[in-house]
């Protein structure tokens, strides 16, 4: 939690502001692979500020949306006016909810900053038979112009090395799968590659890229925009986008498990 950034002032706002939601073709495999309409409960495992958990709303009984963080709750509550969501302050690997009662759960670009073996142990409690796991993340930067492109890239890159430096490695996203098949919680576990439309400009682009919350730690910490390669990605945007609104793509890697 505190190498996330996500308690820093003002960013669950912005990170709820920039962000993308889940896209449609997401809940459809999930209700297809949990072989039902609509789902009774759906759990939605570092759930932010409810954009993953919100999607739901129109399509399930009951959300709810667990979250370690309390700005990051505070703020999914407060953007949050569906009647059947609600939100649960608590780690994903201890969310308190009943046993078998869940048709599916989901960790929207969340699993890697998770405990993996507890939290699959959780998501096996929290499940009914039959019922679906979906770890998903979507892969940074999204499809807008390859200079745009080329600048987030390196943005991230540095980031990373940094991260690197100061001994902070995560669970990465490509052992989700391995992790899931390993965990023996699972009778069948595959991946399924998903993509999203976005509408966005320049200022969205670089706003993405502050959501990263390691981006801010650093900021915080006196990095500057140039050394990290923010700058750049500024000029990049701006330079390509300009003043306007223009659509780009987000790739979606579902990794699913099937109790």
């Amino acid at each position: 939690m505190r190498d996330s950034g996500y308690g820093s002032s003002g960013f669950a706002h912005d990170f709820d502001q920039n962000r993308p939601s889940p896209p449609a073709a997401l809940l459809e495999v999930l209700c297809l692979e949990a072989q039902t309409d609509r789902p009774r409960l759906v759990v939605d495992l570092g759930s932010g500020t409810g954009l993953s958990t919100r999607v739901w709303a129109e399509r399930a009984d009951e959300v709810v949306g667990v979250e370690a963080s309390p700005e990051m709750c505070q703020q999914a509550e407060e953007a949050t006016s569906a009647k059947n969501v609600r939100f649960v302050q608590a780690y994903a690997q201890a969310t308190g909810l009943p046993d078998g009662d869940a048709d599916i759960a989901t960790c929207s670009q969340s699993f890697h900053w998770m405990e993996p073996e507890a939290t699959l142990a959780e998501v096996a409690r929290l499940l009914r038979p039959g019922g679906v796991f979906a770890a998903y993340d979507y892969d940074w930067p999204p499809v807008v112009h390859p200079e745009v492109e080329a600048a987030f890239e390196e943005l991230v890159r540095n980031i990373g090395m940094r991260r690197a430096l100061r001994g902070q490695p995560r669970h990465t996203k490509d052992m989700h799968l391995d992790r899931m098949r390993e965990s023996g919680h699972f009778r069948h576990v595959r991946e399924v590659v998903l993509h999203s439309r976005e509408t966005g400009s320049a200022e969205r682009i670089v706003g993405m890229a502050l959501s990263l919350g390691p981006l801010t730690v650093l900021l915080n910490e006196g990095a500057s925009e140039a050394e990290l390669g923010l700058a750049q990605l500024r000029r990049a945007a701006d330079a390509a986008l300009g003043d306007r609104e223009i659509e780009m793509f987000l790739g979606y890697r579902v990794r699913l498990g099937v109790k």
